[in-house]
């Protein structure tokens, strides 16, 4: 590694860079031009972070770049030649080198107008924030910071080099960045630029679905996710990004005959966080899909609110009313098929556990919640303990002891029985020469009555299945065959006296 130690105000900051950085400075330099490494990487140089995505510019041309590194790289792309920016691997490393760049978007367009620049500090000045508008020159390793970024830096205060309304004019995505920083860094937002993205937040619109999402699934995944969610709700921008938790903010209810939704799904989302494991456990985090469906748990409640008489408040079924929201706004935030089921199971789920430490399950009722679960399980068992937001402590913790014996009954069963794979005791195969079938939809009611059977009574013999298969089949309209006298003449219905009477 080298290093090189600067003082920055009362700062001391070891700026230590792999070598690769270095040699690719000089290449350039040889070559008569300019290369800085620019943006995240610099700032984490900061938070005694590394990332291995390097981002440089320089006064080259792409063509020039291409020149100097297609024989020194891995290899490189040029899929963003159009913006200026050529990419390529290297000892590790992702690397990105774009030209200087003057940048201004139509206000009407999602894509950028590129105007190449020749100026640094006219670079750095169209960057997001003064946190991610500082430099350092290669090789010499000088900091160039015209727009106080260690300033802001070492304050947590996100502001913009120039007008945050300019900035934000220029990309509307800036502005859930600025919450997604808020969540990744802990950074509070600058009066001016919290003001602007309230003013602002209806041009969000113009931003692809895609480029919104990914910002959204890298705040939810921050350190602090429920301060860049209260961001987003508090400026307006959850009302184009996501309306549904901007509407868990229900009309006052004077009487605090409730709880207030949308502060309990921040809570939950924040202990469902603390839940998560590291790399070896079942739910290493961050887990987007156990935090998504925490935020998104309650989402149904609005809709299914209902003042009862005496003056309760009911939310039934909100949860089926919340797993179907969740899926329309995940898919229009265009999510994959397989992330979009797994959160709206999550929150079709969240309520199945209440009621078990009152009544008590069967254990055909324990297998159905896991089969039910699937592989979600683990994530499933965690928001429901993060569901828990109650002052009331003797509350909390029956439910919290509920939920202990839920878990030790299963991991009982689970000795017992594969639970993770619940199947019928005979397959398809069996039973179809059982009864003699072909294909069709019989089969599967048949592995469907097996299947139910498994869950009331567990494992049974081979014997006992077919025989209990077998009882069924005969109950079954389609197991009587069409004797040759029944083909030859219909049944003979005698006429009731009312029809003799006709």
């Amino acid at each position: 590694m080298s290093h090189a130690q600067r003082k920055i105000d009362t700062h001391t900051v070891d700026f230590t860079v792999d070598p690769v950085v270095l040699e690719l400075g000089q290449r350039f330099v040889d070559a008569g031009h300019e290369l800085s490494l620019v943006g995240g990487p610099v700032r984490d140089l900061f938070l005694g972070r590394t990332s291995p995505d390097l981002d440089f510019t320089t006064d080259a041309t792409p063509d020039q770049t291409v020149a100097l590194i297609k024989k020194w790289a891995d290899n490189f792309w040029e899929i963003g030649r159009a913006f200026g920016t050529i990419g390529m691997r290297k000892a590790g490393f992702q690397i990105e080198i774009t030209t200087y760049r003057a940048e201004a978007y139509d206000p009407d367009s999602r894509k950028p107008v590129v105007a190449f620049g020749s100026s640094l500090t006219d670079d750095l000045q169209r960057r997001d924030f003064t946190i991610n508008a500082m430099a350092l020159r290669l090789p010499s390793m000088e900091l160039v910071d015209p727009f106080g970024g260690v300033r802001d830096l070492h304050a947590s205060v996100l502001a913009t080099p120039g007008a945050p309304e300019a900035s934000f004019s220029d990309d509307p995505l800036r502005m859930m960045r600025a919450a997604r920083f808020a969540a990744q860094l802990g950074v509070s937002v600058r009066d001016d630029v919290r003001d602007a993205m309230t003013g602002m937040a209806d041009r969000i619109r113009i931003i692809s679905a895609e480029r919104v999402r990914d910002e959204l699934v890298k705040l939810v995944c921050g350190a602090r996710p429920r301060t860049g969610i209260d961001l987003l709700v508090e400026t307006g921008l959850a009302e184009h990004v996501l309306p549904e938790v901007s509407a868990l903010r229900l009309e006052s209810d004077e009487h605090h005959r409730h709880k207030d939704v949308y502060q309990h799904s921040l809570q939950v989302l924040e202990q469902a966080a603390e839940l998560e494991t590291d790399a070896e456990g079942p739910v290493p985090g961050p887990d987007f899909v156990l935090r998504f469906a925490a935020l998104m748990h309650d989402v149904g409640k609005p809709a299914t609110r209902r003042f009862e008489p005496g003056g309760a408040v009911s939310f039934r079924h909100h949860d089926m009313v919340g797993a179907k929201l969740t899926t329309k706004r995940m898919k229009a935030l265009r999510f994959d098929n397989d992330t979009t089921k797994a959160v709206a199971r999550l929150v079709e789920l969240h309520m199945r556990f209440y009621g078990y430490g009152d009544a008590g399950w069967s254990d055909s009722a324990v297998r159905r919640y896991v089969t039910d679960a699937g592989p979600l399980l683990e994530r499933l068992h965690r928001l429901t303990r993060s569901d828990v937001t109650t002052r009331n402590q003797r509350k909390a913790e029956r439910l919290a002891f509920a939920y202990d014996d839920l878990e030790s009954r299963i991991a009982a069963l689970r000795e017992q029985e594969s639970l993770d794979a619940v199947r019928p005791d005979l397959d398809g195969a069996r039973i179809m020469a059982l009864l003699d079938l072909k294909p069709g939809p019989v089969v599967g009611r048949a592995y469907k009555f097996l299947l139910n059977e498994r869950m009331e009574h567990g494992p049974l013999p081979t014997e006992e299945a077919e025989a209990r298969l077998l009882r069924w089949w005969a109950e079954q309209p389609e197991s009587a065959p069409a004797g040759p006298a029944a083909e030859a003449s219909p049944a003979v219905v005698e006429p009731s006296p009312v029809e003799e009477s006709k």
